[in-house]
């Protein structure tokens, strides 16, 4: 801790000599019907001196403010206004505005395209048409699905934020709000038991979200990068809304203070409260469920000067969940054979979880003239506090039923195929607390200007080093009777299936580096092409491993009339380090010889923007990309709900490829709308493990080179897709549909040779939503004493969740008989419920 502590206050006594740089807006001028630039048109942020005027080609350049929401106007005599709302960017940002003016006697519409290639590499989205989006688990991540390239819930189904990505699994997904890395808990086994996650979708400004291909920038992560920006709040707002899953609020605000105003203090402060008690009681097994999960967070910037910005980013999230199952039956099978286990239990389940994070950065962002050089210090802290109590005794019997519609024992039991006991019991309790320290800036190189465009260099590095103390305590077994005999059975001794026991605890340092050069040419003209090169390395005392890992994105993006398309290449290398799970082996033990898990990404994709609609009003973007990944080094694991159990050590290699397709636009004016296809396929080879494969109705197993991975999912399509009445747009439809074929999974204790043989059921689910707007700010000359007259908005929801009543599997319960038969009864999610929800923005 000295050396951290020794290297915060090296970086921090060098802050005063550096400086930082602001957004930079800039495109063309061009008359629409002839397409020829227009010069001395006018470009300005409304309410700011800051202007620009077009010059003799069309162009213009003026800089803003970074973080502020503009409106940017362009005027010009003869011709219409045209305006555009620039939704808030990071310091050093560009982007691009072309304007396509009219004559002032013209019947056609100003057309405005933004073109920001510097984003064309990652997904970026405004969350505010989200918000009304009916999500089962009230969580943010739970959205990336319908807007994000490749991802998909998994197994987890819609009780779960975790998400997979393009064959990865949760662990290995980067998530940052605000440039702090975000950690969630590790005990967690299944979707009922998630609370709250991170992101709090009020608080939220915009996100970005690559699947893979990132930049050097980002940390070291096989799968993907989610980049949260908060609010950065102007004035006073806030917002409360509730429902039969909970309720959530929040206020935002600043204030000027000092001389001149120079020092502004801006707050952003959530408060969520979630309870799933209600979808959980659709779940075959019945019971008492007593679900409790808070959040409390907030974001607090402070203007030393006009330069200078201090922030605390703070969190507090806890989740209870308390479990009383009572009885359980669930009937499988197939067209002509069916089996119904039926079950009784008795004890409990209690865990507990609580995390606190606590981020402080200090950012240097330039005024308007001085030398573009970014600069941003953090330190951050995040604990974690969790226990799992598991005490549940089992008493079942596994039938199968009569499933004749004639006969008169119709759905009843027919024979007994197996009576035991089932007895799990666990006491686990983790803790964890990470400590890091880091440096980030950014240098531009003087630009210049040529007949031919203008060319701009941005030299991007950063340092970190973290701290990480894990302390583990394992107590878990599991208790199988069958027919009276305790399995697996043992003439001399009471035997018990499966004990995991572990007392482990750990510290080790993480430090890693990175520096990245981007390169833009822009020919107004011709095209925009934008190279960014890239490198990371790193070093882990537990291992001794050091990494680098080289990294490349190149976009080119030609103009010319109103269709754009962008062009993009990623390569590079993607290591994983482990940070505690990956170490576990299945025995509890610890192994601390694990190695990066490794990666070789190549991806290469096509995003095109046009119009449709009788006017060209109605704006699209089509993005499509396809990839290939060579993974080394793996830590091989397996998938319980969303439990994830690895072996401990580096045993498998393999590959993924797909590719992912996604429209989103306007199918009606001002509703957008997102629909994503992905199909892949994801392999893997054990170390020294000939696998086999059973086809069905072939007794005889076959040799293959390699089986499926556990996230190996052929096909996924989302569509989040918003509409409302014709000449009405006060009432909405907002419709969330998930598609997926099964993902693989073995049965236990034959996974190895044998493994991932067999695949769930497909999924397949449709949540809607139904909004009426009960106020809005414009009625409020003909409603002047209307009650909801102090809101922004004011919005009620009918959601339905899993409209059609689908049971999808979530995982397998192993029933064993005493002849060693094994039968997997399936798990299943939950069914259809209404909910009715109240949002008001004030």
């Amino acid at each position: 801790m000295r050396l951290l502590a020794l290297i915060f206050a090296v970086l921090v006594a060098g802050v005063v000599t550096l400086s930082g740089q602001r957004t930079e807006i800039y495109g063309l001028v061009r008359d629409q019907d002839t397409g020829e630039p227009v010069e001395f048109a006018t470009v300005y942020a409304d309410g700011t001196t800051v202007a620009a005027e077009s010059g003799e080609e069309g162009r213009y350049r003026l800089e803003v403010a970074p973080g502020e929401r503009w409106l940017i106007r362009c005027t010009r005599i003869g011709y219409k206004q045209a305006e555009y709302i620039l939704t808030p960017l990071g310091s050093g940002s560009r982007q691009r505005i072309d304007f396509y003016l009219v004559p002032s006697d013209s019947r056609l519409e100003v057309v405005v395209q933004e073109s920001r290639i510097e984003e064309k590499g990652m997904i970026r989205e405004d969350v505010e048409s989200l918000k009304l989006l009916p999500t089962a688990s009230g969580n943010f991540e739970s959205i990336l699905p319908a807007i994000a390239l490749g991802a998909s819930a998994g197994s987890g189904g819609e009780l779960t934020s975790q998400y997979n990505v393009r064959g990865g699994n949760y662990d290995e997904n980067l998530v940052y709000v605000n440039d702090f890395e975000i950690y969630r808990p590790q005990l967690i086994r299944a979707g009922q038991q998630e609370g709250l996650s991170f992101p709090n979708i009020d608080l939220i400004r915009d996100i970005s979200f690559s699947s893979g291909g990132f930049e050097a920038r980002y940390g070291d992560k096989l799968s993907s990068v989610l980049d949260i920006r908060y609010k950065r709040p102007d004035s006073l707002r806030g917002s409360f809304s509730a429902s039969a899953l909970g309720a959530t609020g929040h206020v935002e605000g600043s204030f000027k203070a000092g001389p001149n105003g120079v020092h502004r203090f801006r707050y952003l402060i959530g408060a969520r409260y979630k309870t799933n008690r209600y979808l959980l009681n659709s779940l075959d097994v019945q019971g008492e469920y007593v679900p409790n999960f808070t959040d409390l967070q907030g974001y607090f910037t402070y203007d030393l000067s006009r330069s200078w910005q201090i922030g605390l980013l703070a969190n507090f999230n806890q989740s209870i969940y308390q479990y009383r199952p009572v009885s359980r039956s669930t009937a499988f099978g197939f067209v002509t054979y069916a089996l119904r286990l039926f079950s009784v239990f008795e004890g409990q389940e209690d865990d507990r979880f609580s995390t606190a994070m606590t981020g402080v950065s200090l950012t240097y962002l330039p005024e308007a003239g001085r030398r573009p050089l970014f600069l941003k210090f953090l330190a951050s802290t995040h604990n974690s506090r969790e226990t799992e109590g598991i005490d549940i005794i089992g008493q079942y019997r596994l039938s199968e039923i009569d499933i004749n519609p004639g006969s008169e024992d119709f759905e009843q039991e027919i024979a007994v195929l197996g009576t035991g006991t089932q007895h799990l019991y666990v006491r686990n309790r983790l803790a964890f607390q990470v400590t890091r320290l880091e440096h980030k800036g950014g240098l531009e190189w003087p630009s210049w200007m040529s007949p031919g465009g203008r060319s701009a260099h941005f030299l991007q590095w950063g340092v970190q080093v973290a701290d990480e103390w894990i302390q583990d305590r394992l107590n878990e077994w599991e208790r199988l009777d069958s027919a009276g005999y305790s399995l697996p059975y043992d003439l001399d001794s009471v035997r018990i299936r499966q004990v995991i026991k572990g007392r482990n605890e750990l510290r080790s340092v993480k430090a890693s580096a990175y520096a990245q050069h981007t390169w833009t040419w822009d020919d107004p003209d011709r095209h925009e092409i934008r190279v960014t090169t890239g490198v990371r390395t790193g070093h882990w005392t537990l291992s001794g491993e050091t990494w680098v890992t080289p990294r490349l994105q190149a976009l080119w993006q030609p103009l010319g009339g109103h269709r754009r398309h962008t062009f993009r290449l990623a390569t590079g290398a993607y290591y994983q380090p482990p940070f505690y799970r990956e170490l576990r082996q299945p025995d509890g033990h610890v192994n601390s010889g694990v190695r990066s898990q490794k990666s070789w990404h190549i991806v290469g994709g096509l995003t095109r923007d046009f119009f449709l609609g009788k006017d060209k009003r109605m704006p699209f973007h089509l993005t499509v990309e396809a990839y290939y990944k060579r993974l080394w080094d793996l830590v091989s694991y397996d998938i319980d709900n969303v439990r994830i159990r690895y072996s401990g050590t580096n045993d498998a290699a393999g590959y993924v490829t797909g590719v992912d397709l996604r429209i989103n636009g306007e199918f009606v004016p001002g509703a957008e709308s997102w629909v994503n296809l992905s199909f892949l396929r994801a392999r893997e080879a054990l170390s020294g493990v000939s696998h086999l494969v059973r086809e069905i109705g072939d007794p005889q197993a076959r040799s293959v080179a390699d089986v499926p991975r556990p996230s190996d999912q052929l096909m996924s399509l989302s569509m989040f897709f918003q509409d409302y009445l014709p000449r009405n747009n006060n009432i909405r439809a907002h419709v969330l549909l998930a598609v997926g074929t099964g993902l693989p999974f073995g049965i236990p204790n034959d996974n190895i040779v044998y493994r991932n043989t067999y695949r769930f059921s497909p999924y397949h689910r449709l949540d809607a939503g139904f909004s009426a707007r009960l106020w809005a700010p414009e009625w409020r000359e003909k409603r002047p004493r209307h009650p909801l007259r102090f809101c922004r908005s004011a919005w009620v929801s009918l959601e339905v969740f899993n409209m059609f009543g689908v049971r999808n599997e979530a995982s397998y319960t192993w029933i064993k008989t005493v002849y060693d038969d094994q039968y997997g009864v399936p798990n299943y999610l939950t069914g259809r419920r209404l909910n009715l929800r109240l949002r008001f923005d004030f």
